[in-house]
């Protein structure tokens, strides 16, 4: 049976174990969770462990990045699978902070990102998401320093929010994406995964099969707005609720009209029933 990791809950407590895993100046990860823990998960603490000599991982259901008609109430908690999988990976430290820890009386500062964080994409949609983000990744990167992060590139948009809030504030940890794990169907792992019906699972995937088609007509040269619409009619027949399909420049989320404006991503989001799911691929 794998040993538990150590486990801390309040920021005094955080700091002193930090210090206790830099003795002989190791190098330390931070992946940034908010439980529910799946194989994309796993695959985030792996690539920490081949980063840095010493791995930490922070579990905590931020509130400022949901809306009031969001799920943050409903959001999957599985604290004793999630202990089991961290342990079966070894990790060194767990940070479980509550929002008393996080977000204590008197708190009063935001961090707003600009940039790619109001790209016309996410932030149309969850205009809050990206400020909740930012501020809980600010703190967690204070609270716990590390020299490297991970976070995984199904959420696209934010990991470029990230990345340049920690270059721009000079926080001086190095932001690093993971490729999208995904079913054998294509489907992008996610924790919201667990809310779709039986029917709506074995739709889910349609979703990448319409980037990957319009990724291929993009590659072959056809009209760079037709190859999308196909995709967003795809989508729509599935039936889908569309938020978005689109090409973007991939580092900065500009629009883009042509494949020589690249590099380029396609993002998309939908919603299937009650869950909406966001996904991409590079082109």
């Amino acid at each position: 049976m794998s040993r538990s990791p150590m486990v801390v809950r309040t920021v005094p407590a955080l700091r002193r174990a930090v210090e206790v895993l830099r003795a002989r100046k190791a190098a330390v990860a931070l992946v940034p969770t908010m439980g529910a823990l799946h194989d994309g998960h796993v695959s985030l603490v792996r690539l920490a462990k081949r980063r840095a000599q010493k791995v930490v991982v922070s579990i905590f259901v931020n509130p400022t990045q949901f809306a009031p008609t969001e799920d943050f109430g409903s959001y999957p908690r599985t604290w004793k699978a999630d202990l089991a999988a961290l342990a079966a990976e070894k990790v060194d430290l767990i940070w479980n902070p509550d929002v008393k820890a996080m977000y204590p009386d008197g708190f009063a500062t935001r961090i707003v990102p600009e940039g790619p964080a109001i790209a016309g994409l996410e932030d149309r949609f969850r205009p809050h998401f990206f400020g909740g983000v930012a501020t809980v990744v600010g703190k967690l990167f204070t609270q716990c320093r590390p020299d490297v992060a991970i976070f995984g590139e199904k959420d696209f948009q934010q990991l470029r929010v990230v990345t340049r809030m920690a270059a721009d504030l000079d926080l001086g940890v190095k932001v690093i994406g993971s490729r999208t794990v995904r079913e054998r169907d294509g489907l992008a792992m996610s924790s919201r995964n667990v809310y779709l019906s039986p029917e709506e699972r074995q739709t889910a995937p349609t979703l990448y099969r319409a980037m990957k088609e319009s990724a291929r007509r993009l590659k072959a040269g056809e009209d760079f707005e037709a190859a999308m619409e196909a995709g967003r009619e795809t989508i729509g027949a599935a039936g889908f609720a569309l938020d978005y399909f689109e090409a973007r420049h991939a580092e900065t989320l500009a629009p883009i009209a042509s494949m020589k404006d690249g590099p380029v991503r396609i993002l998309v989001a939908a919603k299937l029933g009650t869950t909406r799911l966001i996904d991409n691929i590079g082109v």
